[in-house]
């Protein structure tokens, strides 16, 4: 019996040993993620609520985001140069759900999904503007998964018109102001 409890007490020793050295290389170097804040009205990258679909800028800048803070899914702007939210003025709409956002390479343009109309419709938000444009508004079927090339041309997205998901591609035209990046970082 005494054999057993000493191994018993030293399997626990190991045991707490082991995970003690695991929970320290949980802090390897090459994290910068800011920590955890309680606040989940916003003001930091990371809140008690969730936050999903991450895509960075071209300079890795802009973090775009979905975030369940606010008691509502929206899109959220990180500006990590400055370690604070970017707002974005009449991108989240009330009583609706914005999300799988995307942006371009200076972070000037960000589609996302909105169901702000009663169905799923892909949005374009200029930053310099200030103002969203639904780009599916004659679509017919459901959409999905909005992407947006690096200068802000092309937009992509899944779509199922034909009755199954398909690619499909919105060319905004040659009359645009390109949105490329002018940091080299």
């Amino acid at each position: 019996m005494r054999w057993y409890l000493k191994y018993q007490q030293s399997s626990i020793f190991v045991g707490l040993v082991g995970m003690a050295m695991g929970l320290t290389s949980c802090g390897e170097s090459g994290y910068i993620t800011p920590p955890t804040t309680t606040n989940i009205l916003g003001g930091t990258l990371n809140t008690r609520a969730a936050e999903t679909t991450p895509h960075l800028s071209h300079n890795g800048r802009y973090l775009v985001f979905t975030s369940d803070r606010n008691s509502q899914t929206g899109i959220f702007l990180y500006d990590r140069q400055a370690n604070s939210m970017v707002s974005l003025p009449g991108l989240n709409q009330p009583q609706s759900r914005q999300y799988q956002g995307n942006i371009s390479a200076d972070g000037n343009y960000i589609v996302y999904v909105s169901e702000q109309l009663g169905k799923t419709d892909i949005f374009l938000y200029s930053r310099i503007e200030l103002k969203a444009e639904n780009i599916t508004k004659n679509f017919i079927g459901e959409v999905r998964n909005p992407s947006i090339s690096g200068n802000g041309r092309f937009i992509v997205f899944e779509g199922n018109r034909s009755g199954q998901w398909d690619i499909e591609v919105y060319d905004r035209g040659l009359d645009i102001p390109l949105s490329l990046p002018s940091d080299p970082q």
